[in-house]
């Protein structure tokens, strides 16, 4: 690939990801970034042309398989194993699995891409369906797109009555609800080509409910620290170093804020809303509180440790920046992650979290501004810098976000019946490690971990700035408690638990103890 300048790489890197994840990693909506400059000819896709040819995509490299060592994974292990095993035989694998001269019927459910979507994403969503029917013509394959504000509810609905899908990919956090109403399918992953460690420990935590496995991942995704080196220098603070610990960051965040009157770090409390959990509970966890267990290798998810010794303590490195040291915004108890991305961009905020597709959103903006405008953002996009999350005395974690597929229970699937060859069929091609990366190209990682030693995985590297760092994170991916409750727990109690403390209606260990009390309670609610 031809030289290009840093502006260009600018352009092309923030064209790449052009939408902000949505609620399976707490995101917002954003708008689809438009490149002004002409990207220089490579031959991986761009964020604004459009999928290359499934003759180009499915040139086949025979590679035996080499575990990926987990315990190396970080920002230099990602970049030195993409590529390593080229591009993979989708045909040669499923058909190990299911003969392609296999006959049937599958309906499925997914959410597919959204208007305000990069093109990219919509061309690989089309170029997907084309090469299923190409490779399975004799499966007849019902499929229905949804939004993820319709989708919950609707699948809810039809598998109440008895109308749900054979198949649905649904958002990580989603499954365990069905799976505990006894309305998904007791799977393994064998009978679909794979073994458990094709996939992340974490993102299969999400698929259990009671010991059984009911999906399996197709994407997973986590978040990472995002800093603006610019403030770092005003404040005296070494632009090159980010914040080790969570202690670290109250610490620089105050000085931003004495030395240069501009907001520290980004908080996010505001309530019912997911960007709270996913930003406040990586805290929890780094300090060894939770909900429940969920951090630890094999959870029972028993008892609550809302108001254990670490919990208490993460809430305390709220209080300190919001009530002792007044760094962040005062509009953080109703602020989404929205608003940090309007103050990082406006030069007035010093750090937060996101995805690599805030980069993406602040060249998108950068493109737009004019004049004095134009080189300020410009100046900012050459200051940004993403780092793993800080560290606890416990651990340092994220959220693992991401998508799961499931089957439904065939009492609940229309007509009653589940044709399980097609199922398998079908899952073992949207989980392989060609579409596992492609069918997220622009928003995700793959679920599978083969995925990410292939070209693909190497040529999103070359575009996606900033995207082995929030890969890196994945390591410390902690998935929401794998309870029917999660949703509840994690979007009301543990917000109402932060607002309780930080506008003073309660003490710090009272607001744990008053959230410990509900979780409590609502668990005593569950049918036996």
């Amino acid at each position: 690939m031809g030289r290009i300048s840093r502006r260009q790489f600018l352009v092309l890197a923030g064209a790449a990801t052009g939408s902000v994840l949505l609620a399976a990693c707490g995101g917002e909506p954003a708008a689809t970034p438009t490149p002004t400059a002409q990207p220089t000819p490579t031959p991986q896709p761009s964020g604004q042309s459009t999928a290359p040819s499934q003759a180009q995509a499915s040139t086949p490299t025979t590679t035996e398989a080499v575990e990926i060592d987990l315990s190396q994974w970080s920002p230099d292990y990602v970049r030195e194993i993409a590529g390593t095993i080229g591009e993979t035989d989708t045909k040669a694998f499923v058909s190990s699995v299911v003969p392609l001269e296999t006959t049937g019927n599958l309906s499925y459910w997914y959410i597919g891409p959204a208007e305000t979507d990069p093109q990219i994403s919509k061309d690989f969503d089309k170029q997907f369906w084309d090469a299923w029917e190409s490779t399975y013509p004799g499966i007849s394959t019902d499929v229905q797109r949804l939004t993820y504000a319709d989708m919950l509810d609707k699948i809810r609905t039809a598998a109440t009555g008895n109308a749900a899908p054979m198949v649905a990919t649904m958002p990580i956090l989603w499954g365990v609800e069905f799976a505990a109403k006894g309305q998904l399918a007791e799977i393994s992953p064998e009978e679909f080509g794979f073994k458990e460690s094709d996939f992340w420990p974490g993102a299969l935590k999400s698929c259990r409910w009671q010991g059984k496995l009911y999906g399996l991942p197709t994407n997973n995704e986590s978040m990472a620290l995002i800093w603006n080196k610019q403030l770092f220098r005003e404040a005296g603070l070494d632009p090159e170093q980010p914040p080790k610990t969570w202690e670290d960051l109250v610490t620089y965040s105050k000085q931003i804020k004495d030395a240069t009157g501009k907001y520290g770090y980004g908080l996010v409390a505001r309530q019912n809303h997911g960007n709270t959990p996913f930003r406040f509970m990586p805290i929890v966890w780094a300090y060894g509180g939770g909900a429940f267990d969920e951090a630890e290798e094999s959870p029972t998810y028993q008892s609550t440790l809302i108001n254990n010794e670490g919990s208490i303590a993460a809430l305390e490195v709220y209080y300190n920046l919001f009530v002792r040291d007044q760094s962040v915004p005062a509009s953080a108890l109703t602020n989404t992650n929205a608003e940090n991305t309007d103050l990082f961009f406006a030069g007035q905020l010093g750090m937060y979290i996101g995805h690599p597709s805030e980069f993406a959103v602040m060249v998108d903006r950068a493109n737009k501004a004019t004049g004095a405008d134009k080189e300020r953002a410009m100046q900012l996009l050459d200051n940004i810098g993403y780092a793993l999350l800080p560290e606890g005395p416990v651990r340092r974690a994220v959220v693992l976000g991401g998508s799961n597929i499931h089957i439904f229970n065939e009492r609940f699937v229309r007509g009653g019946k589940v044709d399980r060859t097609a199922a398998r069929a079908f899952i073992a091609f949207r989980c392989s490690p060609e579409w596992s990366i492609k069918a997220v190209w622009a928003s995700s990682n793959p679920g599978t971990l083969q995925a990410f030693r292939t070209s693909w995985m190497q040529q999103r590297l070359e575009q996606v700035r900033f995207l082995e760092v929030t890969t890196a994170m994945l390591k410390y991916g902690v998935p929401f408690p794998v309870v029917p409750e999660s949703t509840q727990i994690m979007n009301i109690i543990i917000p109402d638990m932060i607002h309780n403390a930080l506008t003073g209606k309660m003490n710090v260990k009272e607001a744990a103890n008053d959230a410990a009390e509900k979780i409590q309670a609502l668990m005593k609610q569950r049918p036996s």
